[in-house]
């Protein structure tokens, strides 16, 4: 069976004009060449335990949880998950560039075994264990970008330590103005322009790698922070489970290209200095949050 990419390179013929045409670029390798030349070494399947399936009206979402960076949370994430805590809840917030949100509305459902606070998880220590692809470019937000296990993230080794930044298809886990008032039991996706400003303030759990647009295209609240004013507009969770406790039968079948590879060097750089024949002047440069990670169903 041919892979199927969900993040995919888009041509697009110029239009022609009466001034002068400018000069092509150099040619180069462009994302599809560098994806077409992959080999499997270069793709690794999803951990069942550290992934969920959210089940939405209009489909599933596919969540890969960041347990290196946030073990607390996800543990009490796939804990509140095996309860079904999260079943028949609703998304009640979806902010216009920003995020959308689900959790309880009336914040009394029983959390069960699970944690009702949880320690902040904001940075974790930089260690020879945990893996770090940096990119070449500069970042306002951060001494050093770039990705760890799959993850965009930031790092500074004067402080030593590392953290997840906040992306596009990012989760976090909400919290109020007490560092650890955050649970797990609400949960945010970034849907607009990267809000780094949140980046080492909350504690981001994983990130959507599967199912966006089921999220990115919910109509916008009108309250204040985008919370729908109306219950009636509330987007049902069907139900949150671990992937490990689905039949397998029932799995998503995908694998997230490796960022540890040359494969993954070689596409940043095609990202840097787009070579694609639309593209007239190559950019030399590429933010953390312009990078895709890419992922295929097989």
């Amino acid at each position: 069976m041919h892979a199927h990419f969900f993040v995919m390179v888009a041509f697009a013929a110029a239009l022609g004009s009466a001034g002068a045409r400018a000069e092509a670029p150099p040619a180069g390798r462009t994302m599809a060449d560098v994806l077409a030349a992959a080999v499997p070494a270069d793709w690794r399947p999803l951990d069942p335990e550290n992934t969920l399936y959210v089940e939405l009206e209009t489909g599933r979402v596919v969540i890969e949880l960041a347990p290196r960076f946030a073990p607390q949370h996800a543990a009490n994430i796939r804990q509140l998950a095996r309860q079904g805590y999260y079943d028949g809840l609703a998304i009640i917030r979806s902010q216009d560039n920003f995020v959308v949100q689900w959790g309880d509305p009336d914040g009394q459902r029983d959390l069960g075994k699970a944690r009702a606070t949880l320690l902040a998880e904001f940075t974790t220590a930089i260690d020879p264990g945990l893996p770090f692809t940096p990119l070449p470019d500069p970042d306002g937000y951060a001494a050093e970008v770039g990705f760890s296990g799959g993850f965009p993230a930031a790092r500074d080794p004067r402080s030593g330590l590392a953290w997840l930044a906040h992306c596009y298809a990012m989760v976090g886990a909400g919290r109020g103005n007490d560092v650890e008032s955050g649970s797990g039991a609400e949960i945010y996706v970034v849907t607009g322009h990267a809000p780094r400003q949140l980046d080492r303030n909350i504690a981001l759990v994983g990130r959507v790698v599967a199912g966006m647009e089921r999220l990115s295209a919910l109509p916008r609240g009108r309250g204040p922070l985008g919370f729908y004013e109306d219950p009636a507009q509330h987007v049902p969770i069907r139900s949150v489970r671990v992937a490990a406790d689905v039949p397998d039968s029932e799995r998503t079948r995908l694998e997230i290209l490796r960022t540890d590879t040359a494969t993954f060097a070689a596409l940043v750089e095609s990202r840097r200095n787009r070579r694609d024949d639309w593209y007239r002047v190559p950019a030399g440069h590429i933010d953390l949050c312009n990078v895709p990670i890419v992922v295929r169903a097989r």
